[in-house]
């Protein structure tokens, strides 16, 4: 049997971004995925979603299918959501329910910051309220660069990272995210500068559109989201499960909240 979820590509201005894709009437939803991931990791939602609405999981630039930016510069957050943009655009996507998880989850916000009237909803796993001095913090712990060793030591590295942030309860999924890490090795490095550099705060509170919420109790940003809550007490709260891999790990429950509040936030 065919698979229900398809590949395309799209042109923007800086290069092709590739797409995973499943057929449906009414507003889609659109998907962005952490660092080091792919669209990849909306797999599962897409298919627990399938039959709703069109579904897009989106690669960021220097991930999964889509383009590499040079190696010498620093994309800013702005750069990945107007890459976005342009993408909805060549899609004809003109009014769309955004999801994003945590780096996903900032470019979502710009985005939604860059186009509100084109935002019908979004839903962020792990929100990114820090602090600057909070956010230099984290640049020392997510982001550093690594590079092939004739030891392959690096590997083992990679792995024993994934493992730590949660994937441990698949080996699959280990093994499949450290697939999307090992091609990231630079791209990685730069989307974790951009979220970094980037004042998620500032554009969270002032999103126009409805907005959900959550993470899991050992996601890495879970200590945030009581501070996403209360700087927009108005969010939806998803109870949600599976560490840093939520969509992995506990499917039914982000499908579930999303087909809710997607529903929800249409006439």
């Amino acid at each position: 049997m065919n698979d229900i979820i398809r590949k395309a590509y799209v042109d923007c201005s800086a290069g092709q971004i590739h797409l995973s894709h499943v057929e449906g009437a009414g507003t889609p939803a659109v998907f962005l995925h952490q660092t080091a991931s792919s669209g990849k990791m909306w797999h599962k939602v897409m298919r627990a979603l399938a039959g709703s609405r069109a579904l897009y999981a989106l690669d960021t630039p220097g991930f999964g299918g889509s383009f590499d930016p040079p190696q010498d510069a620093s994309p800013a957050i702005g750069d990945y959501a107007r890459w976005f943009l342009e993408t909805l655009d060549a899609l004809d996507i003109d009014r769309l329910h955004l999801a994003g998880h945590h780096t996903g989850a900032c470019i979502a916000v710009e985005l939604a910051s860059l186009a509100p009237d084109r935002i019908a909803s979004i839903s962020l796993i792990g929100p990114v309220p820090l602090t600057a001095e909070e956010r230099v913090e984290f640049s020392h712990h997510f982001g550093t660069p690594f590079k092939p060793v004739v030891s392959g030591a690096y590997l083992l590295d990679n792995w024993e990272y994934l493992r730590n942030l949660g994937a441990h309860a698949d080996p699959m999924l280990i093994h499949r995210e450290m697939s999307d890490q090992l091609r990231a090795w630079w791209g990685r490095v730069q989307s974790y500068r951009a979220v970094w550099d980037y004042d998620f705060t500032a554009a969270y509170v002032a999103l126009s559109c409805p907005i959900m919420i959550g993470a899991a109790p050992t996601d890495v940003l879970a200590a945030y989201l009581d501070r996403a809550i209360s700087l927009r007490p108005d969010a939806r709260v998803m109870p949600i499960e599976g560490a840093n891999f939520e969509p992995d790990l506990d499917t039914e429950a982000v499908a579930r909240e999303f087909a809710a509040f997607f529903s929800a936030c249409e006439p």
